[in-house]
């Protein structure tokens, strides 16, 4: 099945779910194309080219509840999701005359109901913190609605995206362990997908679902090598370059290079355990692009 059948058939049950009325329905189109699904957004007139209107209704729909959280009329913009994912989740964009004004999480599964609360939890506390660096989103509703978690975000100010300059980036991985004192904290996914600069010299970041302590100094700056990484080659080249780069790249953050190495095979070792938790392994089985490059290491001590 391409992926395009894949997220429409998860639209098809997320539209179920966010959209149970009855009431008279509204337009919406499937956007860029409906052969190439990404959003499904309100439909316009100059939509018509781009494929024919698939009715919505709204009535006692997610997009009234929201309306009545924000006290304004709310259109909602659905992201088409990709449906080989652990961690999926209906995302929203929450609409007002004025512009966006949130981006909402739905919490439809379990797991996903415990990554949406642990995210509230994170931005909560971040909020209570000087942050000079890092500048996450503002929690503006959490709550449930027909047994489902909702979880509204403000929209931070992106402007563009780029490469996050290496000095901003160390900053920002700094600021974001000492959120959690003496323990170390990590964002858990500090991706370049979820990361922007911001024009006032910050660190935008998002996503903070895995945000947790009590892990290694250096966690998120080998998750970022490591993601890029692999946007380039395969999980077991990618897992080799991780740990030849971890000195250099921990380096600025007062980590020796035996440290270094250590918390590199430290983090690939806490990746795999969290595909195992999750029940999906993204990079294949940890024989083939982990196991090896740690039994290489146990024989060189």
């Amino acid at each position: 099945m391409n992926d395009a059948k894949i997220r429409l058939r998860y639209l098809g049950q997320t539209v179920r779910v966010l959209f149970p009325g009855h009431g008279s329905p509204q337009p919406y189109s499937l956007l860029p194309h409906a052969l190439l699904p990404r959003r499904l957004a309100p439909r316009r007139w100059w939509h018509a080219a781009l494929g024919p209107r698939v009715m919505v209704p709204v009535e006692g729909s997610i997009s009234a509840y929201l309306g009545d959280v924000f006290g304004v009329r709310v259109e909602t913009v659905l992201h088409v999701r990709p449906a080989r994912r652990a961690n999926r989740k209906p995302i929203l964009e929450a609409h007002t005359k004025s512009g966006l004004i949130a981006f909402v999480k739905i919490g439809d599964t379990p797991r996903a109901q415990e990554l949406i609360a642990n995210e509230a939890r994170a931005l909560q506390r971040l909020a209570d913190l000087p942050l000079k660096t890092v500048q996450p989103p503002t929690v503006l509703h959490h709550a449930l609605w027909r047994d489902l978690s909702v979880l509204a975000l403000s929209p931070l100010p992106v402007t563009g995206r780029g490469r996050v300059p290496a000095t901003l980036l160390g900053r920002a991985v700094k600021e974001i362990a000492a959120t959690g004192g003496t323990e170390h904290a990590w964002h858990g996914d500090l991706s370049p997908w979820n990361i922007c600069p911001s024009a006032d010299g910050r660190l935008l970041v998002w996503d903070w679902e895995r945000y947790e302590t009590g892990v290694p100094y250096g966690f998120d700056a080998l998750h970022h090598l490591f993601q890029r990484a692999l946007r380039r080659m395969d999980a077991p080249t990618a897992a080799r370059a991780c740990l030849a780069q971890a000195v250099g790249v921990l380096a600025p953050l007062g980590l020796s290079s035996a440290v270094a190495r250590q918390t590199a095979l430290f983090y690939l070792i806490a990746l795999a355990d969290r595909h195992a938790a999750d029940g999906h392994e993204p990079l294949g089985s940890p024989s083939t692009w982990l196991n090896p490059l740690v039994d290489s290491q146990e024989l060189l001590t």
